[in-house]
């Protein structure tokens, strides 16, 4: 009975991993896919924006923290019965308003470089992670920590550098290419603010603020933030205006929020059944089959020298992952 009652446990947990893996896959892929699509489209022209290109990364953001403030709102209300944490309501502004210069920075960028560029730049995030750490936290990191992010950044610079054919280097010019790579740092030291920001409130209010709390202060914020920025800039109205007349790019930013949305639910998840290690190990799972799909489906062509940059990075993603199942494993059985 003992051993029936143990066999069935793991069961249920093997089967709610292979939910969550399977979940995260298409989520994330799906949403890859759709940040690819809005951005680089020639939808129906229209007499605001003659070039049928979606008019706004900002609406962009704002469309995906709309439907994320709702399902935080629901999660909050059903586990604590108030949209109230811990924490002063101000005090998640800073990482909102990074999290929405992140945002911005990844979907701007994809209108000036490749989706595969995008996808290792996020893979070199772990430099201005330790940088941020360090100055906001007081975070010590070793030796070997320091000397895995270089290897990162140095495959990164290789994939940058390749040239991979003449259709891909005319495809932007040299002056597009630089501002999508600075779109990109903004990205990734942004998204490096946003999460030890995060680690910050949740250090300072031990156990008052939960995952789906945070989720909904910051997305509060992040809607008034790009809400000002789209009303005063008139790209509310332009926005508006194109998906009036293009429909199709309606649905494209629909699927884009709820698979966003879906997402964040999937890693909140899994990080509480599962831990974080998990989560790392599929989300890098995760970013090299989006690299595959993108690459198929967009016709992206790389030279050998984007290769080696891409094995390098994913090489020592993959050695980082396992070093760290290791240490999880051995702080288990102790």
């Amino acid at each position: 009975m003992v051993k029936d009652k143990e066999s069935e446990t793991f069961k249920e947990k093997a089967i709610k991993l292979g939910v969550c893996f399977v979940g995260l896959q298409v989520s994330y892929i799906t949403w890859g896919v759709m940040q690819e699509t809005v951005t680089t489209t020639t939808y129906n022209p229209t007499p605001l924006v003659p070039s049928g290109k979606f008019p706004s990364a900002t609406f962009l953001v704002f469309a995906n923290r709309i439907l994320a403030i709702a399902i935080a709102a629901v999660l909050c209300l059903y586990r604590h019965g108030t949209l109230q944490s811990g924490a002063p309501f101000w005090y998640f502004s800073p990482c909102s308003m990074s999290n929405v210069l992140s945002s911005y920075g990844q979907y701007a960028a994809l209108k000036y470089v490749a989706f595969p560029l995008q996808v290792l730049f996020k893979s070199a995030k772990l430099i201005p992670v330790m940088l941020m750490g360090t100055f906001l936290s007081g975070t010590t990191y070793s030796t070997t920590e320091y000397l895995e992010a270089l290897v990162i950044a140095f495959g990164v610079a290789v994939f940058s550098l390749s040239k991979s054919s003449k259709h891909a280097e005319s495809a932007h010019s040299e002056a597009d290419q630089m501002y999508g790579i600075f779109l990109l740092v903004m990205y990734v030291t942004c998204d490096a603010f946003t999460n030890q920001w995060q680690s910050k409130i949740k250090k300072d209010y031990r156990g008052g603020v939960d995952s789906y709390q945070m989720m909904f202060a910051v997305n509060t914020f992040s809607i008034l933030f790009t809400m000002s920025y789209l009303l005063t800039s008139g790209e509310w109205w332009l926005a508006s205006d194109f998906m009036a007349h293009n429909p199709t790019a309606c649905s494209h930013i629909l699927v884009n929020a709820v698979t966003s949305a879906t997402g964040q639910l999937f890693i909140f998840y899994t990080v509480l059944k599962f831990g974080p290690v998990v989560l790392t190990i599929i989300m890098n799972t995760r970013q090299m089959m989006s690299m595959i799909v993108s690459c198929i489906l967009f016709d992206h062509p790389l030279s050998m020298g984007s290769y080696l940059g891409t094995a390098i990075v994913f090489g020592m993603i993959g050695l980082r992952s396992y070093r760290s199942y290791s240490k999880h494993v051995t702080k288990q059985s102790t």
